[in-house]
């Protein structure tokens, strides 16, 4: 004879309906942390889906309530080295960093606020000041047209539209310069004499090109007169830009050699920047300089962790 089963009094299905909410219901936790790294906090919340089967992390529900950022995080941009230093003296720590990419074309200097040393515990690194070096329209202007051939009435503009930007050479760069190209560096007046010269024989043919023995060079024009005559123009080898590179910064001095091509009556102009990315990069390595000792952080040459 078969045994009948007997049903299930108030208590127990009672107790069946509560095991079953149970099962479908999720569970919060904890796991602890000791021996997992630095940087943990004792304990991490975490929540157990029964239905799943699975650990559901609870940190992106506690942050959603969290009224003020753990810690700061972020990149200014800044455009003078003045705010650069301003900004890093208000939010710096002890453990603060500065770092410098001084290579052209990407000049840049970061300060890494929230970094860290062998004294603390590691940090995120995502607090940071940016000096991405912005260029001034002067420079723009002597970088864009170095090397490249003008004509007659071009140079002598753009002669007269940046002669501010002209400087006297110093005594030693005098000397080095004009030991290095065997050309006489001429004074902004002389540049500027040059270009109102070419102004008056800007429609005249170039006969010839001579090499003094002070090292300056004569182009000989020709006017189309009944007595056709010579006039010849003192040409300087070698000239000093002085000019900002970057926005609010000190000027760069950088030599430029003077150079022209005659072919058929025609004579085109044209000037080359020495070693302009050299000067430039001894621009950035005193800018970070400048930055270490006015906000009293350590500096590096390169780029800080990512």
């Amino acid at each position: 004879m078969e045994k009948q089963q007997q049903p299930l009094d108030a208590h127990a299905i009672e107790l069946v309906k509560t095991l079953a909410v149970e099962a479908g219901e999720a569970a919060i936790g904890t796991i602890e942390t000791k021996g997992l790294g630095e940087g943990l906090p004792a304990e991490i919340p975490i929540l157990f889906d029964r239905k799943a089967q699975r650990v559901v992390s609870l940190k992106s529900t506690i942050e959603e309530f969290r009224t003020a950022p753990a810690m700061p995080a972020g990149t200014a941009k800044v455009t003078t080295l003045a705010s650069f230093v301003e900004l890093i003296n208000r939010h710096k720590d002890e453990e603060s960093a500065l770092f410098g990419a001084t290579a052209w074309p990407n000049p840049k200097l970061t300060a890494v606020l929230d970094y860290f040393s062998a004294k603390v515990e590691p940090r995120f690194g995502r607090h940071r000041v940016e000096y991405g070096f912005p260029l001034t329209e002067e420079f723009k202007a002597w970088v864009n047209g170095n090397a490249k051939p003008m004509k007659q009435e071009e140079f002598a503009a753009f002669i007269e539209e940046h002669v501010a930007e002209l400087a006297s050479p110093m005594d030693g760069e005098r000397s080095e310069y004009e030991r290095l190209f065997n050309e006489k560096c001429a004074t902004p007046s002389e540049v500027l004499s040059l270009s109102r010269h070419l102004e008056v024989f800007v429609n005249a043919k170039a006969k010839q090109g001579i090499r003094l023995q002070t090292g300056e060079r004569v182009v000989e024009f020709s006017q189309e007169h009944m007595n056709a005559k010579g006039e010849p123009v003192t040409i300087p080898g070698v000239f000093i830009v002085s000019v900002p590179a970057f926005i609010d910064g000190e000027a760069v001095r950088i030599p430029a050699r003077l150079r022209y091509r005659i072919g058929g009556g025609d004579i085109a102009w044209f000037y080359q920047l020495y070693r302009w990315e050299f000067f430039l990069r001894e621009q950035v390595v005193r800018d970070l300089k400048t930055a270490a000792d006015d906000t009293d952080l350590p500096a590096y040459e390169g780029a800080p962790e990512a």
